[in-house]
């Protein structure tokens, strides 16, 4: 099968939607964890599949969305236990510091809560600056192990070896320092770089 690539203008692009629809769900999370929350400009690189968990360690936690208007395909954020945990516990009206234990039931609802709302601004963002009406399904939140690799690759519905990695830095007041990863196949990317061009030329 015909792999796709991305061009540098169109890497450029996607680093651009990421930016805005990124920076607009830290303001929604924000507001959830009664936190100031930044995330920084986000770096974006063509990774093979096989490299998708370099980052983590041990297990982690997958937030899978799919978009069911406006885009066709879906796209995965990775996020640290501990981060999660965190979260959670400011979700919850606690200071944050509350994360012994290991991930629940709640965490991983909590996680889902906050995804959803993160990821439907962002997809209000990237409605507007593609001219597209888009929407995601709720969130479906997976604890997995690093090393189950199958788990992340039955995530997807393709079979491109291919994938655009995007890495933010994301920052809760003194409680977070850490990556959060947005990872979707090459092939979304083109369509929404398509969608971005058509646009522009409107």
């Amino acid at each position: 099968m015909e792999e796709m690539f991305l061009t540098n203008d169109q890497v450029d692009t996607i680093g651009e939607i990421a930016n805005i629809s990124m920076g607009n769900s830290a303001t929604t999370l924000s507001m959830m964890v009664n936190r100031k929350v930044d995330i920084t400009t986000p770096n974006v690189k063509i990774i093979k599949r096989s490299e998708a968990l370099d980052d983590y360690e041990k297990t982690c936690i997958f937030v899978q969305i799919h978009y069911v208007k406006g885009l066709q395909g879906n796209n995965v954020l990775v996020l640290k236990e501990h981060d999660v945990k965190v979260m959670t516990d400011l979700m919850m009206g606690g200071d944050g510091t509350n994360t012994d234990g290991d991930i629940s039931e709640l965490h991983l609802s909590a996680a889902s809560e906050a995804m959803n709302q993160m990821m439907g601004t962002s997809a209000t963002s990237i409605s507007s600056m593609l001219g597209v009406a888009t929407d995601i399904s709720t969130p479906v939140v997976n604890q997995i192990d690093v090393e189950s690799i199958k788990v992340f690759e039955k995530m997807f519905d393709t079979t491109y070896d291919k994938f655009v990695k995007i890495a933010f830095r994301m920052t809760i007041g003194d409680l977070i320092d850490s990556v959060m990863v947005q990872l979707y196949p090459v092939q979304f990317a083109q369509d929404m770089c398509e969608k971005f061009m058509e646009k522009g030329k409107q």
